[in-house]
């Protein structure tokens, strides 16, 4: 299991999942010990730093993550074990030296090799895809980077790659992509409070998504659908969301709450079946049981992650990680 400690810049891993809730980890990323916390490790950025990591992936032999303030990903070749390991591919910066929004500051034009807040990452263990979020785009590398610098194949989102005005029609806040074993893309538009779904990941290059979870159309961007109360088929701050077996798990983390779909939807602004963290649809995130380690209600959920037979969610606003069988 691997969790991203974001706020206080580091990557826990366990070579299997734990057994008991405070079973400590096999190794720390991001920082030479489990209790440091401090920013690039209280230096200068380099392969062995974190800057507020988001986003992970691995098949238990290549580690990816997003270090999403320092405006790169970082690929481990080989399985970390050791704390504080250095990276052996930086993707978005010419080197692990530097870190800065598309490697030469703000305002910077984006190229097919830098980054501006990359916060998610998937591969299927040939591809990359990367949410590059402050360019507001998708990118995606026909082979995971062996060389730094490497620049991306191709682009979701924009017409080019120097392109970073926006429209409704595409993801405009970027901040989770997913791709399922059957290649169903989705990718979760948090500023427009909604989850982008293409049919086939392929497809995604030269249309707009084939279906909408949280609006009406591609036009509507209405935080809860403009009501004070949530719904069945309503967003609010959505950051992520995992597709297994044909059903579908959303993170609709300013509802505090996970969305269950039995079936991947097949029309705009489907309801949810069920729903994971909280009373019913309609009953609003914030609660009186906010910190309270016995609580089954959720508080912020960031990230959501699905095995055959246990939901995991990272309950941010309670700083734990919630386990569901399923």
């Amino acid at each position: 299991m691997i969790v991203a400690d974001t706020a206080q810049n580091r990557v826990f891993v366990w070579n299997k999942m734990p057994a008991s809730c405070y079973e400590k980890p096999d190794v720390v990323l991001g920082q030479l010990l489990a209790t440091d916390t401090q920013r690039n490790s209280g230096g200068e950025v380099d392969a062995s730093s974190l800057l507020y990591p988001s986003g992970v992936w691995s098949d238990g032999n290549k580690l990816i993550i997003a270090d999403a303030w320092n405006h790169r990903i970082l690929i481990w070749n080989e399985f970390p074990t050791q704390n504080g390991q250095q990276a052996d591919v930086v993707v978005g910066q010419p080197d692990m030296q530097h870190n800065l929004p598309n490697v030469e500051g703000v305002g910077t034009a984006a190229t097919a090799r830098n980054l501006y807040w990359p916060y998610g990452v998937w591969s299927g263990g040939k591809h990359l895809w990367i949410a590059d979020t402050g360019n507001r785009r998708v990118l995606f590398y026909e082979k995971i980077p062996s060389k730094n610098y490497q620049a991306a194949d191709k682009i979701i989102g924009k017409t080019d790659f120097a392109d970073r005005d926006y429209e409704s029609e595409n993801a405009v806040w970027p901040y989770s992509v997913k791709v399922s074993e059957d290649s169903v893309l989705a990718i979760t538009d948090t500023q427009y409070y909604r989850v982008l779904i293409w049919n086939d990941w392929k497809d995604a290059f030269a249309k707009t998504a084939d279906l909408i979870i949280g609006q009406p159309n591609l036009e509507s961007c209405g935080q809860n659908h403009y009501r004070l109360k949530p719904g069945a088929n309503t967003l609010n701050w959505c950051y992520d969301i995992f597709i297994k077996k044909g059903s579908l798990w959303l993170a609709d983390t300013g509802n505090s709450r996970i969305l269950f779909f039995k079936n991947i939807p097949v029309e705009n602004n489907q309801p949810a079946d069920e729903l994971f963290g909280n009373i019913n649809f309609e009953t609003i995130g914030e609660h009186l049981e906010v910190g309270k380690e016995s609580s089954e209600r959720l508080y912020w959920p960031f990230a959501v992650s699905v095995t055959d037979d246990q939901l995991i969610v990272a309950d941010t606003g309670n700083h734990r990680i919630v386990f569901y069988n399923i």
